[in-house]
C-alpha cells in the first residue's frame, strides 16, 4: 500500500510546500479535501478545495458505460495526487441523455452537499449490477419509464431498478425519495445544464472533461486524460 500511494503522488508531482522566512511555530492542519464537498452557485457539485490551481470539471452520464469505467479508473488517483493535497479540485456536471439517467441524478442531487460523491462513486462503481434491468425491459416498462408525469416516470425507474432499496441502504426513507423523485424544478434543472454544456462548451458526449473553462478535445477517458493532469503538476 506505500508504495503504491508514493507511486501515485510522484505521478502527479510533489506536493504542496510551504515557504517564506519563517516556519510556523505549530503543523498546519490540513483541511480534509478528499471529504470536502461543496457546490458552486450554479449547483454543480465539487470535491476538494474550492480555490484549488486547477479545476477538473466532468461531464457524466449515471447510464454511460465509459463513465462508470472512468469512475472506477480514476477515483483513487485523482482523490490521492490531485484532491488530498489541496492541488485540484473536482466538478461534476450531470449531462442527462436519457429517463434512467435523469432518475439517478435526482436522487444524486437532492441530498446534502457532503453526500453527493459517496452517492455519486456509489452508483457509478455499480452500474453493471442494476444497469441490467434496462436490458432485460419490457415493452411495458419502458413505456412507464417515458411516459406520464415527472413523478409516476421516476418512480417507476426506482422502482424497477431497485433504487428504493439502494437509497434505503444508504439512509434514505421512501418518503424522502418520492419526493426528490418529484422535483420538477431540478429536473428541470439538470435539463438546462445539458443544454448549457452542448451549447456553450460543445460537449457532445460522456465522460467530457475540462480543465480551467477548456474544454479537452478527444479526451473521453483515464488514460486520456491522466497525462494532461501530470503535465499541468510538472
Amino acid at each position: 500500500m506505500k508504495k503504491t500511494i508514493a507511486t501515485l503522488a510522484l505521478a502527479f508531482g510533489a506536493l504542496v510546500t510551504l515557504t517564506g522566512a519563517q516556519k510556523p511555530a505549530k503543523p498546519v492542519q490540513r483541511a480534509n479535501w478528499v471529504a470536502a464537498g461543496s457546490v458552486t452557485p450554479e449547483g454543480y457539485h465539487v470535491l476538494g478545495n474550492p480555490a484549488a490551481e486547477l479545476r477538473l470539471v466532468e461531464f457524466v452520464s449515471y447510464t454511460c458505460p465509459h463513465c462508470s469505467h472512468f469512475e472506477t479508473q480514476s477515483e483513487a488517483q485523482l482523490k490521492i495526487g490531485m484532491v488530498a493535497p489541496g492541488k485540484g479540485a473536482i466538478e461534476v456536471r450531470n449531462f442527462v441523455r436519457d429517463p434512467i439517467d435523469m432518475t439517478v441524478a435526482l436522487l444524486t442531487n437532492c441530498v446534502p452537499a457532503n453526500r453527493f460523491f459517496p452517492l455519486h462513486t456509489a452508483f457509478m462503481r455499480s452500474q453493471s449490477t442494476w444497469i441490467a434491468t434496462a436490458t432485460n425491459s419490457t415493452e411495458a416498462q419502458r413505456q412507464r419509464w417515458s411516459t406520464g408525469p415527472l413523478a409516476a416516470r421516476t418512480r417507476a425507474i426506482a422502482s424497477d431498478f431497485k433504487f428504493y432499496d439502494f437509497m434505503a441502504a444508504r439512509g434514505m426513507t421512501r418518503t424522502t425519495m418520492d419526493r426528490c423523485l418529484a422535483n420538477e424544478a431540478l429536473a428541470k434543472k439538470l435539463a438546462a445544464q445539458t443544454e448549457e454544456a452542448q451549447e456553450k462548451y460543445f460537449v457532445t458526449g460522456t465522460p467530457s472533461f475540462m480543465i480551467d473553462g477548456a474544454l479537452l478535445a478527444g479526451t473521453h477517458d483515464w488514460a486520456g486524460l491522466k497525462p494532461q493532469l501530470e503535465a499541468r503538476f510538472k
